[in-house]
This record gives C-alpha cells, sequence and structure tokens, in this order.
C-alpha cells in the first residue's frame, strides 16, 4: 500500500471487504503536487489514457486524483527499485 498518499479507504470485517473512496491521509503538500502535475502535464504516455478515459466517465477532478494516484504509485516503485517499469518496458519494444 501507498505510504503518505492517497489510497482507498479499506474496512473489513471476518470476510466482508468495503473498499471506499480515497482517503486524504498523508501530506497534503504532496497530495496537491500530485494533482497539480497530472492537471497541468496529464500524466504523460503511462497516465494519460487511464486519465482521458476516467475523466470522460466520472468527471475531471475524478479523473485527476486517480491520475495521481497511478503518478504516486509509478514514484513509490521508482525510487524504491531505482527504475520505473512500465517505462523500461516501453523503451524495450
Amino acid at each position: 500500500m501507498l505510504v503518505g498518499g492517497p489510497h482507498p479507504s479499506h474496512r473489513e470485517s471476518d470476510t466482508n471487504v468495503q473498499r471506499g473512496h480515497i482517503t486524504k491521509q498523508g501530506s497534503n503538500l504532496v497530495r496537491w503536487a500530485a494533482v497539480e502535475a497530472v492537471a497541468r502535464y496529464h500524466g504523460g504516455d503511462p497516465i494519460a489514457p487511464a486519465f482521458t478515459r476516467i475523466a470522460k466517465r466520472r468527471g475531471l477532478m475524478i479523473g485527476r486524483v486517480t491520475a495521481a494516484r497511478k503518478l504516486l504509485t509509478l514514484v513509490f516503485y521508482g525510487l524504491r527499485d531505482g527504475e520505473i517499469r512500465c517505462l523500461a518496458e516501453q523503451e524495450a519494444g
């Protein structure tokens, strides 16, 4: 799970699992910066298709938050592993 950023709320009891809306836990500054980055750049090639698909269906702001979450996930794994796999696959192909 992504720590310090937007992630879906999760409630669990025995066999019942409920996943909810994106929470506002974590740093306000990181959340703001990620949403602004998506608002200005739309996330580039790996994120833009998801942004446009969700923005058409659910609205512009929900599309931005979803794309910001994808962006933060890529940043997290890039910092952890030293490379962003979805970008490395595109360069290799």
